[in-house]
């Protein structure tokens, strides 16, 4: 059945592909990457090799001129598991289809919250073990959203994203329907840190699966140095237990060679820290090697995780 839906996916792909070249107004782009490694894992004092995928995905998109003034606009993505031994390797990923003109734009479907799109590229092991989500909380994707970027205001721009209470993860605690949340976030600059030096970013969850969460972010870029930093507070909202936390991370190229590092630590989870290499073998495709090192307060554990691996964008 899997391979049946895969084919099914590819050939509308391809199809609409084709059928939209007769149409300039609606280019659909096909896009995604494949990202996996070779790994040697140390988790409770048990130590596997694996060859893993890390978020790895496909998906298209494209816009589609209604009017002088309005535009639509698309997008369907999966994460594609290539380690997944049940070949059951397709999970939803960013799924929605909006309008956007003078007023700013507005979509509704399967996305990222506000709060999780605030943090930029602060995080510089993401989709890895040392990524971020393993201590903090707000790293969202919810299935029933809608969304509201407003226009660019200079370099501002705001957003808010309204998560229905028909979304299964909204259920807290023995509730058996779940609240409205709502995920809001203020921006400044390029995130990409390409057409300004500096982003930052102030956010907030209020009854978003199960937290309310502020957070505030900061990245700089001086010649080649990359620095950024993170402050969240995090409120559980069935024991209203509130932890506090923080994230800093660097980067520094060297021509095709970019090292970096990471530490965060959040109260009463633990901390992490991870150092890596990416090596750049073309605009699209890169090697690169990473240590992170996670410990808990929870059960005194120590993961360790060492690996090397190949990331072709396309």
């Amino acid at each position: 059945m899997m391979n049946v839906f895969c084919k099914t996916l590819l050939a509308s792909a391809m199809a609409v592909s084709v059928a939209s070249s007769a149409y300039a107004a609606d280019p659909l782009q096909v896009y995604g990457k494949l990202n996996v490694t070779a790994q040697s894992n140390d988790v409770n004092d048990e130590t596997e090799t694996t060859i893993q995928s890390n978020a790895s995905r496909f998906g298209v998109t494209g816009e589609f001129e209604l009017s002088q003034k309005l535009e639509a606009f698309y997008t369907i993505e999966y994460e594609v598991d290539t380690g997944d031994d049940t070949k059951e390797n397709f999970k939803a990923r960013n799924q929605f289809v909006g309008l956007k003109g003078n007023f700013g734009a507005v979509s509704v479907g399967r996305n990222d919250t506000m709060l999780k799109v605030s943090q930029g590229k602060v995080d510089q092991f993401n989709d890895l073990a040392g990524d971020m989500k393993t201590m903090f909380k707000g790293e969202n994707r919810m299935a029933q959203t809608a969304t509201y970027y407003t226009p660019m205001f200079g370099d501002f721009q705001a957003g808010v994203t309204y998560v229905a209470s028909g979304d299964s993860d909204q259920v807290v605690g023995d509730n058996t329907t779940g609240e409205d949340g709502v995920s809001m976030a203020v921006m400044y600059g390029d995130a990409g840190l390409k057409s300004t030096p500096i982003y930052a970013a102030i956010a907030y969850d209020s009854k978003v699966k199960g937290y309310d969460t502020a957070r505030a972010t900061v990245q700089g870029k001086i010649a080649g140095l990359v620095i950024g930093g993170m402050y969240q507070q995090q409120e559980k909202l069935d024991s209203g237990i509130k932890d506090d936390g923080f994230v800093l991370s660097t980067a520094y190229g060297i021509n095709d060679v970019t090292l970096k590092a990471q530490y965060q630590d959040m109260e009463n989870k633990g901390n992490s820290w991870s150092v890596g290499a990416d090596y750049k073998l073309g605009k699209p495709t890169k090697l690169f090697a990473f240590y992170t090192a996670n410990s808990f307060d929870s059960n005194d554990q120590d993961d360790s995780y060492i690996g090397v691996g190949l990331e072709h964008k396309f």
